[in-house]
């Protein structure tokens, strides 16, 4: 993997984003936090640097972000945020890097990582639950997952592709 000054500044300006865009949002009456604004500079940055950074930044945004503002929570919370982004900036740098460059597959790729970062969102929830003796339960699976997310997810569907697609035509988006 090569390491280059562009992806560390792109990624750095991702690490802000995940800072700075929860306070933004967090100006929208009830549905603020359901947004999900920490996810969306991740799931960028695996689609613009690849890979290696998406799992980095998604692995380190909730944890330092906790330590700075105790937004989120550090447990149980924010380290399971932590595995959950992380799967996120992976899935979506490694599948998209495998597929071909068209809009079919930013689709594909937003939804795979979505789909995967929750599962290990849910795997991660399910330890740190047991092991000080609480239960996570199907039910607050799918209610962390999808229903409180649901606005989250819609903007994410939406706002994801039509950045891909302008980064892409922008020179942004290299292999």
């Amino acid at each position: 993997m090569k390491i280059t000054t562009r992806k560390l500044v792109i990624t750095a300006l991702g690490l802000a984003l995940v800072i700075i865009l929860p306070f933004l949002t967090g100006q929208i009456p009830q549905i603020g936090s359901m947004l999900l604004p920490m996810h969306i500079p991740v799931l960028l940055i695996g689609f613009i640097c690849g890979w290696p950074y998406g799992l980095i930044l998604g692995l380190i945004s909730a944890p330092i972000r906790s330590l700075i503002f105790t937004m989120p929570p550090m447990y149980p919370f924010a380290i399971a945020m932590a595995f959950e982004m992380a799967a996120y900036g992976a899935i979506a740098g490694i599948v998209y890097r495998i597929l071909p460059k068209n809009t079919l597959n930013i689709y594909i790729t937003l939804i795979s990582s979505m789909i995967g970062g929750r599962i290990v969102w849910a795997v991660a929830n399910y330890i740190l639950f047991t092991a000080v003796g609480n239960s996570f339960t199907f039910k607050l699976f799918l209610a962390g997952a999808f229903v409180n997310a649901l606005p989250g997810i819609i903007l994410q569907i939406i706002l994801i592709p039509l950045l891909v697609l302008a980064l892409n035509k922008a020179n942004i988006i290299r292999d």
